[in-house]
């Protein structure tokens, strides 16, 4: 039996951008409460939300899209064609 092949909806859409927002609240909640309670200083904390944080929130987009369906493969590439 072979898979039937949709396309995400725009339901997958918006838990797309909602789990994105929610992954971003917790990692800046997560780096506030570590300095927050002294487990990290300030300067390791300004380096987690300038370089470490924009990494995670590719991690987690990437986490959603295989998740909701929005992950393609080889197979789903074509030959594109300009006009002459």
């Amino acid at each position: 039996m072979e898979p039937t092949l949709t396309s995400p909806g725009p339901d997958a859409a918006h838990a797309f951008s909602l789990g994105l927002k929610a992954g971003a609240i917790v990692g800046l909640v997560t780096i506030g409460a570590l300095y927050w309670f002294g487990i990290i200083e300030l300067l390791f904390a300004g380096y987690a939300l300038l370089c470490l944080f924009p990494v995670y929130l590719i991690f987690v987009a990437a986490g959603l899209s295989v998740w909701l369906g929005y992950d393609k493969d080889a197979t789903a590439l074509r030959p594109v064609y300009r006009q002459q």
